[in-house]
């Protein structure tokens, strides 16, 4: 499968938003590579709260996230011109947001934490908290606190990969497909340790999971 086609391939598994935003941005992109640099400020505006919230909820510090966000526009705006719309932009940007991140929780050895009001409605551990209607409002955070602890301690034990995939699915609410381009791995490798990471979250919370 040819360059072109692959790119075909994606634009067709993307929704109908997904790809009117592509084609908009590409129009943006265009123009920054023909020398209308503050076309850029379009892109910077449009994607820069979604590229913070990614990095906050994988380094849980504010100014680490606010630097990493502004790295990431700086090596999207250096490397503009190598940018052929085989992908959405939004999936390139993360790509190298991803990257920088990654590289600076290895360097950094952070850990990552999993914020529980920002986890999907339909995710597991919000259906346990959903479901303490019989507890004060004292107990139930207790009860909240106990158990981002535990999930958070769980998280530690996956491997970054694990944790990342995680977060931008659970989190960030991406598709596989999106997932899968981001981190340069097959969909099934995105599957793969979403269903691993998933089960050993239950495991570490089988206590909870009544």
């Amino acid at each position: 499968m040819n360059a072109t086609s692959k790119a075909l391939a994606k634009t067709l598994v993307a929704s109908p938003e997904r790809q009117q935003e592509a084609g908009s941005d590409w129009l943006v992109v265009q123009r920054v590579q023909a020398g209308d640099v503050a076309a850029f400020d379009q892109l910077i505006l449009k994607y820069r709260e979604r590229v913070y919230a990614m990095v906050y909820n994988m380094t849980s510090n504010r100014e680490d996230a606010a630097d990493l966000t502004q790295d990431a526009f700086i090596k999207a705006f250096q490397s503009i011109n190598r940018f052929q719309g085989q992908s959405s932009f939004f999936t390139w940007l993360y790509r190298i947001a991803i990257n920088s991140t990654l590289s600076y929780i290895r360097r950094n050895k952070l850990r990552s934490f999993f914020s529980f009001d920002k986890v999907h409605e339909d995710n597991k551990v919000s259906e346990i908290i959903d479901q303490l209607t019989d507890k004060t409002d004292v107990e139930r955070e207790v009860f909240v606190g106990e158990l981002q602890e535990k999930l958070n301690e769980a998280m530690q034990k996956l491997s970054i990969p694990h944790r990342t995939v995680v977060t931008l699915f659970e989190i960030d609410g991406l598709s596989h497909e999106e997932i899968a381009e981001i981190m340069n791995c097959s969909v099934g490798t995105v599957r793969s340790r979403l269903h691993y990471a998933k089960q050993l979250l239950q495991a570490e919370l089988q206590s909870y999971l009544r």
